[in-house]
């Protein structure tokens, strides 16, 4: 762009866990400042992002968000960050410090004040999305279709998709080792939170058949979660599966765990977008995935993964066994993901060229 120039940005978020949410940020935080531009963020105390952005040499401004006198005393001491900050763009995430954040910049007369919709599921008050900020952005064609059919003017939301961002594991995978499975053993493998939109319990149901029929296969779990975990558990064990479904539990090494997947699967029932999927493809595995919000976007149908209808369990069953039974499809959809992944679209430097040209946009529509 002819007339780029830095850009001060300040990102906001008020949750204080580290999930999909946080890591989207984290990477636009990082491939931003790779691209020559001024970084800083808003969390609150106990963030593990703030803790993690920090460790980065990210500048961190920290507050409460909680009760209507956290919101007073921060919007307050907020307008004074804001000004002293000049920053050009304020980004917010979550509906909680958009209202602060967002109310606080637009006293300190910040430029543009922009909203990150991260969730598939229907959006009710739109104060954070057109009364608030300027512009919003969304991980997926899904969510902006549905913020369109909202109310957001078109022009106002753009698309900017999440990156794939793991570490090329270039060494025999442990999970084999550390289940105790045999050479010729296949192995489905599921990574999520354990929440029960994720579809655990929906992605057993449809592998029982396949399990009880086929000794050397095998389900995996990677993700922990309370008490969707104990529940998950329990069923397992009900259904006398204990030998072939495996809960791994929360790991701070996935490309590890991917590596020793056949294929990955996910009965997910409500998704924004689905990176996990990318991250699948990019370690070479083809997916089974359900076609519901942006997952559809994440996995191409016949061509890198199988895409089955939300709770038909019996095309669930269906479309895993077919790639159960024939590796070479396995194998040829895998390398088609990794290509995808590969010609960047999905990468931190897409992302960020994508979100740095919404911002350069909508500023020069703001001047204007």
């Amino acid at each position: 762009m002819s007339d780029f120039r830095p850009l001060r940005i300040v990102h906001s978020e008020a949750a204080t866990s580290f999930g999909g949410q946080e890591q989207f940020i984290f990477r636009m935080m990082l491939a931003m400042r790779e691209r020559g531009h001024h970084l800083e963020a808003i969390c609150q105390p106990h963030a593990v992002l703030g803790q993690r952005l920090k460790a980065e040499g990210f500048r961190v401004h920290t507050l409460y968000m909680d009760g209507p006198a956290n919101f007073i005393r921060g919007v307050t001491t907020l307008r004074g960050t804001l000004r002293r900050g000049r920053f050009d763009v304020l980004n917010t995430h979550s509906r909680r410090d958009t209202v602060l954040v967002g109310c606080a910049a637009r006293l300190a007369g910040t430029p543009l004040i922009v909203r990150t919709r991260h969730l598939a599921k229907r959006v009710g008050s739109l104060l954070s999305y057109t009364i608030i900020p300027h512009r919003v952005t969304t991980p997926s064609d899904f969510v902006r279709r549905h913020l369109i059919e909202r109310g957001v003017k078109p022009d106002y939301v753009a698309t900017v998709y999440p990156a794939v961002d793991l570490k090329p594991w270039n060494q025999p995978s442990t999970l084999r080792a550390e289940l105790g499975l045999d050479d010729d053993a296949i192995v489905v493998g599921c990574v999520a939170v354990m929440r029960a939109q994720k579809g655990q319990r929906a992605l057993i149901d449809a592998m029982e058949p396949l399990l009880t029929s086929r000794p050397n296969l095998h389900l995996v779990f990677v993700g922990g979660g309370s008490p969707v975990f104990e529940q998950v558990q329990a069923h397992i064990a009900a259904k006398g599966l204990t030998s072939q479904v495996h809960l791994m539990g929360s790991r701070n090494d996935v490309p590890n765990m991917l590596a020793g997947f056949d294929l990955f699967a996910l009965a997910t029932e409500q998704e924004a977008s689905g990176t996990v999927f990318l991250e699948a493809a990019y370690a070479g595995l083809a997916s089974v995935g359900t076609r519901v919000g942006g997952v559809p976007e994440m996995i191409q149908d016949g061509v890198t993964g199988l895409l089955v209808p939300l709770h038909d369990r019996e095309a669930l069953t269906a479309a895993l066994k077919r790639l159960i039974e024939d590796p070479e499809l396995r194998t040829q959809m895998g390398r088609e993901g990794q290509r995808r992944i590969r010609e960047g679209a999905f990468s931190s430097e897409a992302m960020a060229r994508s979100i740095e040209a919404s911002y350069f946009r909508w500023l020069k529509e703001r001047e204007a």
